[in-house]
Parts: structure tokens; C-alpha cells; sequence
């Protein structure tokens, strides 16, 4: 259950990552909520992962989660541009996190 958790964490840093882009430097009221409320809940299920997961395994995974979505969202959201070098490098963060949850 560790591993579905550090994942929901990582989707909730997803969320308040673009929420915090929405909220227009906490200028707008609803996606400020949200941004802290993703917070929350993204901290939360981290920290409930903790309990048998190690610590820097977890982190960089959900770092790693959280790194990947906002690229992609952001590209599907505001157009940032996704270059042939940022998918190289998000391959090798994928690659990465692959890497560890099987030497866990």
C-alpha cells in the first residue's frame, strides 16, 4: 500500500503545482484553496508512505511524479513547449524511477 500512496502523493503534487499557476500568486481565491489543500494532502500521503518506505527512495520518486505531470500538464494546460531534449530527460527521470522502486 506504501507504493499506491507515495502515488497519490505524487498526483496531488501534480495538482497543486498547476493550481498554483492558476492562482496568479495567491491572487486568485479558488485555485489558491486548492493549491494548499493539494499541499496537504500531497504532504499527507507522503508522509503516510514514510512508514515503510525509505526516506530518499520515496522523495525522489515523488519529486519525480510531481516533475513529470507539471511538464505534461503544462504543455497540455498553458503550451509550454516540450522539446526533443525535455522528453530525453523526462525518459531518463521515468528511468530513474523505475530504477528505484525495483531496488527497493
Amino acid at each position: 500500500m506504501s507504493w499506491v500512496y507515495l502515488f497519490i502523493a505524487g498526483i496531488f503534487e501534480i495538482v497543486w503545482a498547476i493550481a498554483l499557476k492558476y492562482s496568479n500568486g495567491f491572487k486568485n481565491l479558488i485555485p489558491s484553496i486548492i493549491t494548499i489543500v493539494g499541499m496537504i494532502i500531497s504532504f499527507g500521503f507522503l508522509s503516510i508512505s514514510l512508514k515503510n518506505l525509505s526516506v530518499g527512495t520515496a522523495y525522489a520518486i515523488w519529486t519525480g511524479i510531481g516533475a513529470i505531470g507539471t511538464v505534461i500538464m503544462g504543455a497540455i494546460l498553458f503550451k509550454d513547449i516540450i522539446s526533443p531534449i525535455k522528453i530525453l530527460f523526462l525518459v531518463m527521470i521515468i528511468g530513474g524511477i523505475i530504477g528505484l522502486k525495483f531496488t527497493s
